[in-house]
């Protein structure tokens, strides 16, 4: 039977620090790796929210490396929620997102599926913050 799972997903972001601030310093997340790669002259920079399980997927957080790739910055999914991070507590990790000052794009909603709301990361990509049922 084959075994397969998301290993990291890359998010292409303007530098390397400014992403590392956010998403560590606001958004609470955890410093994967920081590690330089001399024969590319890249950094191999991965994040992973809090709580994330050992194995689980990480954001690998990709500097643009030439202008058709930092068009994208900020757009990654034409405009479409692109990253869905759940909660076991949406009012204590919404409540975070407004205190760290953390931009909402659409206030708290009840869905059949669960409790949502649409935040946006420093370029603008739109996450939702999500508890399901």
């Amino acid at each position: 039977m084959t075994r397969q799972s998301l290993a990291h997903i890359a998010l292409v972001v303007r530098d390397y620090d400014e992403a590392i601030a956010f998403y560590v310093g606001t958004l609470g997340f955890t410093l994967v790796a920081d590690e330089y790669q001399p024969a590319q002259d890249k950094r191999w920079v991965l994040v992973a929210p809090p709580g994330n399980p050992a194995g689980g997927a990480t954001i690998l957080l990709a500097r643009a490396a030439n202008e058709e790739q930092a068009r994208f910055i900020g757009d990654q999914a034409g405009g479409r929620v692109f990253l869905f991070l759940q909660t076991d507590d949406f009012a204590r990790d919404y409540q975070y997102l407004l205190d760290k000052g953390v931009r909402i794009e659409r206030e708290p909603l009840e869905a059949d599926y669960g409790t949502v709301a649409v935040f946006l990361d420093l370029y603008g990509n739109k996450w939702d913050l999500i508890e399901f049922r």
